[in-house]
């Protein structure tokens, strides 16, 4: 994008794998099952938004980063300032450096206000509330994106001075306390996979 900056990812922001096969899941789960014993699995929706990276240096914000390429992506830090859902200064109990990631998303209600605003100033309307996020996230405007309602949930991490939890659900519970949204409402946790299979 013309006019940005870019951000070199450490580490990589990897893509989630997709599977539509059951037998996949359960030679997933057999594999993991080798290796690890008494385990549960954290169940999470995957909103469809922009996958973003947050980085806290001295527990305050000072970059925000699209996912890009996974390896490069454009620094969206004024754009994401602009965001409420996400914090700019963090407790004094959250590590003195961390990168959180999560995505931006824009709910049904507000890309519907947003297309009739679009259709009324005779402009293209958004094909889709993850097109209307990505555009909001990547205008040169800040004060622009500041009217598109955009939110944010976090749910994982990079780079990190120092970590005090295990599992997903205390990293939740951290994310929480330090001003964070997450998908925890509609989280679940399972041994097996019949466990998922009956939740969803």
């Amino acid at each position: 994008m013309d006019g940005v900056d870019q951000v070199r990812h450490n580490p990589p922001m990897q893509s989630l794998d997709k599977t539509h096969s059951k037998g996949e899941l359960s030679e997933f789960d057999a594999m993991v099952r080798k290796e690890v014993d008494g385990f549960t699995y954290s169940v999470e929706p995957k909103i469809d938004g922009v996958s973003i990276s947050l980085l806290y240096e001295g527990r305050r914000l000072v970059r925000a980063a699209t996912r890009g390429n996974g390896q490069v992506g454009d620094d969206v830090t004024l754009n994401v300032r602009t965001i409420r859902s996400v914090p700019l200064r963090l407790p004094d109990d959250a590590p003195d450096g961390i990168e959180v990631r999560g995505e931006v998303y824009m709910t049904r209600d507000g890309f519907v206000k947003l297309n009739q605003r679009e259709e009324e100033a005779g402009r293209e309307p958004f094909a889709n509330p993850r097109n209307a996020a990505a555009g909001s996230l990547r205008q040169l405007n800040p004060a622009i994106t500041a009217t598109r309602k955009l939110s944010a949930f976090a749910y994982t991490y990079g780079e990190i001075s120092h970590r005090d939890f295990a599992t997903q659900s205390e990293y939740f519970d951290r994310l929480e306390s330090w001003g964070f949204k997450t998908t925890r409402a509609w989280a679940h946790h399972a041994r097996t996979l019949n466990e998922i299979q009956d939740v969803y």
